[in-house]
């Protein structure tokens, strides 16, 4: 069984088991689930159904590793530049995004 969810502005494909790294959200930092609502598609390997856009009555439940403050990881550092020909103007910026790492524990349909 399988899902596909809506998280920010991404899509992910999850099965239970599966570990993905989120956007980062607000949650409560003693929290120990999380709940994703925006389901978009669930198969189960003879039936699919697909919401208009999302499904009703169909949530994917996830739980950190350890504890919501452990789960944000930094993901890799990035160099955006701006370059102008030709006008002795050059920048080079850092950004380095955050990330929940979550498991997929249920789907429920």
């Amino acid at each position: 069984m399988y899902a596909i969810i809506e998280q920010g502005s991404k899509q992910y494909k999850v099965a239970e088991g599966d570990c993905l790294d989120i956007d980062l959200t607000d949650i409560s930092p003693n929290a120990k689930k999380i709940k994703l609502d925006k389901v978009l598609l669930v198969s189960d390997g003879k039936k699919v159904k697909i919401g208009k856009p999302y499904l009703k009555n169909a949530k994917v439940t996830a739980s950190f590793k350890t504890t919501a403050q452990d789960a944000v990881v930094k993901g890799q550092k990035l160099y955006p530049a701006h370059f102008r020909r030709r006008k002795n103007s050059k920048t080079r910026i850092g950004h380095r995004q955050k990330y929940l790492q979550v498991v997929i524990d249920k789907i429920e349909a």
